[in-house]
């Protein structure tokens, strides 16, 4: 249900991107891709190309990260990355902090989501591992709607819970994640923890940029 207005509440509804931002797989990520590109043959993208990608969704990203590798291999190529991503998956946490953040957050009364780049099945997959069900309200993957930086995760989400553009607030490590917010017509707050550099955020006006989960937990807590 949504939540109930609160004067003191600038946003009913905060979006989370999940790698990179709540989750701590950024550089996991980023081996995976360049092993699964060595794998087919592809020419191995640098940190910096293959942590750039992450947000997208998987071929996108991926196609991305690998412009040598023609099309006709794209299936191969996927496959590889899921092969290294699930030897590490059992390797991945939260960053400390996260769930006492969730917490206050929904004591609060906001409503949480999360917007990803990852399938659903890797997100549900990862919510059970991590014992968050129950946590958020809401999601959307990029297998199941357009991938970052287009808005339709953020303007399914608003039409689910009803909630205007202005009252939702989109919280990424990523351009992808702050451009898709602008695209959306809602607000963000960047995170320089993860994928990309903060260097690159301050083009798209994010409201803040935390440089720990506990600035990010302060300054919603005073700010949201």
């Amino acid at each position: 249900m949504p939540a109930t207005k609160s004067r003191s509440r600038r946003f009913d509804l905060i979006a989370f991107d999940w790698d990179g931002t709540l989750f701590d797989s950024t550089a996991i990520i980023v081996r995976c891709i360049q092993s699964a590109v060595r794998d087919v043959g592809g020419t191995v993208p640098t940190d910096k190309e293959a942590s750039y990608v992450i947000g997208m969704g998987l071929m996108q990203a991926l196609a991305y990260a690998a412009p040598d590798v023609p099309p006709e291999k794209y299936t191969e190529l996927g496959n590889r990355y899921r092969f290294h991503y699930i030897q590490h998956q059992d390797d991945l946490s939260l960053f400390d902090g996260v769930l006492s953040l969730l917490a206050d957050l929904r004591e609060r009364g906001h409503l949480l989501a999360v917007a990803t780049g990852k399938s659903r099945r890797g997100l549900d997959e990862a919510l059970h591992s991590v014992d968050l069900r129950g946590v958020f309200d809401g999601s959307r993957t990029a297998d199941q709607t357009a991938g970052k930086p287009h808005p339709l995760m953020l303007k399914e989400l608003m039409a689910e819970f009803d909630v205007p553009s202005e009252r939702v607030l989109m919280i990424g490590d990523t351009t992808h994640d702050l451009q898709m917010a602008v695209n959306a017509g809602c607000a963000s707050l960047g995170v320089s923890y993860g994928a990309h550099e903060p260097d690159a955020f301050h083009a798209l006006h994010p409201l803040f940029i935390a440089h720990s989960v506990r600035e990010m937990h302060d300054w919603l807590l005073e700010n949201a």
